[in-house]
């Protein structure tokens, strides 16, 4: 692990569980970062009570508020620009960014299947496990990956894998996803931490 952790930011549109398991890895000195914001794309997220109950600032940046993409991305990159925040992870964010160049390779997202398949606008929770189950997998699991400025398109950085049971329903087979989903991200972060992955193009390599 580092010396000095490094600074997260996290965004969500959701429950925030991916937050949760983060503030708990934390806690247990099995994370090597600390989470120096929080950002909501509306207010009322589970998400954002997960924060303040951690006591770490928390802001909305609400979509509606905002006429495009990238009068709404200006507005959370100036938050986290004041954050100064190493890594930017996003955790159940539902809304397109226009990346400025500053935060290339800064910004990693995770994904409840296994890209490229799966993914792309609209593609999120048990929308994508029900795509799972109609396309007769028979594995499926969680992709990391960098974010660039189209959905589920970044380079990817690690995946996991589990099965898919005979009996699965999309409730069923999210419940396994997020098991592996609490392992990679929090390696992803590490590896992340550690100076150890390389972009070259659409390929992340994971230096030694």
């Amino acid at each position: 692990m580092p010396n000095a952790p490094i600074n997260l930011a996290v965004m969500a549109s959701g429950s925030g569980r991916t937050l949760g398991n983060f503030i708990e890895l934390i806690a247990r000195n099995e994370l090597p970062a600390r989470i120096s914001v929080v950002v909501g794309s509306r207010p009322g997220l589970e998400a954002l009570n997960r924060a303040a109950e951690a006591k770490i600032l928390n802001f909305v940046v609400n979509k509606r508020d905002h006429a495009d993409v990238a009068s709404h991305s200006k507005a959370i990159f100036q938050l986290l620009d004041d954050a100064n925040v190493d890594l930017v992870c996003l955790a159940g964010w539902l809304c397109l960014l226009d990346i400025p160049d500053r935060y290339a390779g800064k910004i990693m997202n995770i994904h409840p299947a296994l890209l490229p398949s799966f993914g792309g606008q609209g593609m999120y929770g048990h929308r994508v496990h029900e795509a799972v189950l109609a396309a007769g997998c028979k594995v499926s699991g969680c992709t990391v990956h960098f974010v660039d400025n189209q959905y589920d398109s970044g380079p990817i950085v690690l995946q996991r894998t589990c099965p898919v049971l005979e009996n699965d329903t999309a409730d069923t087979l999210a419940v396994r996803v997020f098991e592996e989903e609490k392992i990679a991200y929090p390696e992803a972060i590490g590896l992340f931490a550690e100076h150890r992955l390389k972009i070259d193009g659409k390929i992340v390599h994971v230096q030694d």
